[in-house]
């Protein structure tokens, strides 16, 4: 069995992902019977089992296929990071970094902080994601990570920068029409929270406070959005202390009620011997130790 070409599992991913050949002909800017080339080549090396099978809505994969995917996924990560390593020498303060950051904290406190970076090292091209899954990164998902939560993989680079506080908040107009509350359930006062995230209702029960996602009369898993729903006045909610005090608007409310974050910064032990990933490791634990400082 001749082993495939990176090409081949790269066009077998994008039809997983898009369900069509021509979906995944856009995506990867080929035509699309290239990718049915590649397909059929990929089928070939591997015993010459079909990968997909036609359906109403498109390719579907098969078993084969499915079993396939993660190990070409792992791939496809691996050769992200072989490419960002390359784009600079170890010594060079030039190349790329991808960082991965929770959304609010790559929304709102890592695009100052970036920026600082940038214009100190301008050949250094950074590439944000913003998940409130942790990414991986012994499988280079990323290369440095900002988390909320202890990092727990061995054989990696860790600073615990501090705690994060969270309060809550309302913004003004929402207190002049309702007022302030005296308590989290008070009748007349309106809540923004989660909606599906099974993670929330566990640190939650974990703070001896029992929440449901009724509770809440807005409701969404991205912490963008609530506090997007927080700013316009739609009621009373979650928000960092450091983010919060940016806001003359935004008001903290039953101040007894609230928690702390730990917050650290991470990166793969392997890449200390890269003189742009240290600086810019070293950056992120400077900066953030002050953000931390400021939410308290």
């Amino acid at each position: 069995m001749s082993a495939p070409d990176w090409d081949h599992y790269r066009s077998f991913l994008a039809v997983v992902t898009t369900g069509s050949l021509s979906g995944a002909a856009r995506a990867l800017g080929l035509t699309q019977p290239t990718v049915g080339r590649h397909i059929e080549a990929l089928e070939a090396a591997l015993g010459g089992g079909a990968l997909f099978t036609r359906s109403p809505g498109g390719l579907r994969p098969t078993e084969a296929a499915l079993a396939l995917r993660p190990h070409a996924e792992a791939m496809a990560l691996a050769a992200e990071a072989l490419i960002r390593t390359a784009s600079g020498e170890a010594d060079a303060v030039r190349g790329s970094i991808r960082i991965t950051a929770s959304e609010i904290v790559g929304a709102e406190v890592l695009p100052p902080i970036l920026t600082e970076f940038h214009e100190r090292h301008p050949d250094v091209a950074i590439e944000l994601v913003l998940s409130n899954r942790p990414e991986d990164l012994l499988r280079r998902e990323a290369d440095i990570a900002v988390r909320m939560v202890r990092p727990t993989q061995d054989a990696l680079l860790a600073r615990r920068i501090g705690t994060v506080g969270i309060g809550l908040f309302a913004h003004r107009r929402y207190l002049q029409k309702h007022g302030e509350p005296v308590s989290l359930d008070e009748a007349g006062q309106t809540a923004v929270g989660f909606d599906r995230d099974p993670s929330v209702v566990r640190a939650a029960e974990a703070l001896g406070v029992p929440l449901s996602r009724e509770f809440f009369a807005f409701r969404s898993d991205s912490d963008l959005a609530q506090l997007a729903a927080l700013r316009a006045g739609f009621g009373v909610g979650a928000c960092q202390l450091g983010i919060a005090r940016r806001d003359p608007n935004l008001v903290q409310v039953l101040g007894d009620l609230g928690f702390e974050l730990e917050m650290w910064v991470v990166m793969h032990e392997d890449l200390k011997a890269s003189r742009r990933m240290r600086l810019m490791f070293d950056h992120l634990v400077a900066t953030l130790t002050d953000y931390a400082a400021g939410s308290q």
